[in-house]
């Protein structure tokens, strides 16, 4: 009952004239992203960041939700209708989608994907509200070890998760915690890596690393990639509602990709592509009609995986709000904002900022029949979008992110930093190490030093003291566990693939 009377108060918060406007502005821009390829709800959000410093915490939060959630629906118009994927986690939607238009049912691929992904979402939405109050009582427990080992968890998890290889993903990290370390240090006073520097004393700030990584970075990778011909856009054919075959064919994915997607969104090493993909696979073994997959194009398998999509995008949000763990590059990018307002996400945020985490989460209920509004009938619109011209679109993008660096404290010392973090994105992305673990590290990698430095002071500096604890000797195993397990399970496929014959020692 106390979770039901804190979701009506958020309720009151969100009904408010001003942040439905700022639901209705968020879920709109976000599909609009959704539908462009290559841009993604984590650089809009990092180009939006500066606002933060104009803006109430409510409203800039209920403004990067439906940003979020726009983009999951935005994302599956341009795989169906133009085979590009516009985010990672929509790529299994255009492997039936795209045949589903080519033959002339791309109404029903839009609709099923439209209906599942609000489906999925309120699910997704209710999960939070019920989960959420849940993880904060087992995070209670946590002492200063449970938090520094959980932190070294999600370092591996998310490290390994966000990037091709977990190698990759922890030079990302690595790199992050140095520019986190850049300034005073707050136990001791003593200057780091600020090279006689004053204007680096007071750090990076988090807000100019997302923006440069993000938008300048990914920008300035987008503008440089070279395309031979001009991508087909699909024309719409047909009606965009379902016939009962269809709805009965969907309803049951529906459900079965939420049920995927949450739980496995809301795990540190969660994020939207696994779910999507074993969606995908569960849909194609139970489908009564397999000869459509590949083929024509199987309704189900737009169905499952978009649901499993958006639910995962709310599971996301599970561990951002109770233990201040980002899982996605999204995730990690609103927790930067949540910096910016001084808040720390973790299990006190639900009583501290009742208003914000509650009028949050009721306004994902909002958001999710605002979209299924918008994404529907406005089809025709969403679509006329592919055809603004790349260099207007990426030199508007730069020109945003510079005003909006340069308007937090008007200093020439950010745009440097700005831009020479866009350069070391564009490296990052052309060399293929992943951008999202610099900002966890940026953020988190203070919070676990500070972590360590308690649990050793309480200690009296016994090492001990995180394998002695029963849940920081199990954080720490799943992380070995983690990051040994890749590569031991490969080496075991490998020797089984070579066979018998193989044996070391045989002639």
């Amino acid at each position: 009952m106390n979770t039901l009377e804190q979701l009506a108060h958020g309720f009151s918060v969100a009904f408010t004239p001003v942040n439905l406007l700022w639901c209705l502005l968020g879920t709109t821009l976000g599909t609009a992203i959704g539908v462009l390829p290559g841009l993604g709800p984590a650089l809009t959000i990092a180009l939006l960041l500066p606002i933060t410093y104009q803006v109430a915490p409510e409203a800039s939060f209920i403004l990067f939700a439906g940003i979020y959630y726009g983009a999951m629906y935005g994302g599956s118009t341009t795989s169906i209708l133009l085979n590009t994927p516009g985010e990672s986690a929509t790529i299994v939607t255009a492997l039936e989608g795209n045949k589903m238009a080519r033959s002339g049912r791309g109404g029903a691929a839009l609709a099923t994907s439209a209906i599942g992904s609000f489906v999925a979402g309120t699910l997704g939405t209710l999960g939070v509200a019920f989960l959420a109050p849940v993880v904060v009582k087992f995070a209670l427990a946590f002492g200063p070890a449970e938090y520094f080992s959980l932190m070294v968890l999600a370092f591996i998890t998310v490290s390994a998760v966000l990037g091709s290889s977990s190698v990759r993903g922890l030079t990302s990290l690595f790199a992050g915690f140095v520019i986190g370390m850049i300034g005073v240090d707050l136990q001791t006073g003593q200057p780091r890596f600020t090279f006689g520097t004053t204007e680096l004393l007071d750090g990076v700030d988090v807000i100019i690393a997302a923006v440069g990584l993000f938008a300048v970075g990914e920008t300035l990778y987008m503008a440089s990639r070279r395309y031979a011909g001009k991508d087909e856009i699909v024309p719409l054919k047909g009606s965009l509602y379902m016939t009962a075959a269809e709805w009965g064919r969907s309803w049951k994915a529906w459900l079965r990709g939420a049920a995927i997607g949450f739980p496995i969104g809301a795990m540190p090493a969660g994020g939207a592509e696994i779910p999507t993909f074993l969606s995908y696979a569960i849909e194609k073994k139970l489908s009564k009609h397999k000869e459509e997959f590949g083929t024509v194009g199987a309704i189900e398998g737009v169905a499952g995986p978009e649901a499993a999509n958006n639910a995962s995008a709310a599971g996301v949000l599970v561990p951002m709000l109770t233990l201040g763990l980002p899982t996605s590059a999204t995730a990690a990018i609103m927790l930067s904002a949540f910096q910016s307002y001084g808040i720390n996400p973790g299990p006190l945020l639900l009583t501290t900022q009742a208003n914000l985490v509650w009028g949050l989460i009721a306004s994902l209920f909002i958001a999710n029949v605002i979209l299924v509004i918008l994404n529907l009938p406005l089809i025709g619109l969403w679509v006329r979008l592919l055809k603004i011209p790349a260099p207007q679109l990426y030199a508007g993008i730069l020109v945003f992110a510079t005003v909006g660096t340069y308007g937090i404290s008007q200093s020439p010392i950010d745009l440097v930093i700005l831009y020479l973090l866009g350069a070391a994105g564009f490296l990052m992305r052309r060399f293929d190490f992943p951008t999202a673990p610099v900002i966890i590290g940026m953020i988190l990698g203070p919070l676990a030093e500070t972590q360590f430095r308690r649990a050793m002071t309480i200690s009296n500096g016994d090492w001990s003291v995180f394998y002695k604890h029963p849940l920081s000797l199990t954080l720490l195993t799943l992380a070995f566990i983690g990051l040994v397990g890749p590569h031991f399970w490969a080496f075991i496929e490998h020797r089984r693939r070579r066979g018998p014959e193989h044996v070391p020692g045989d002639a």
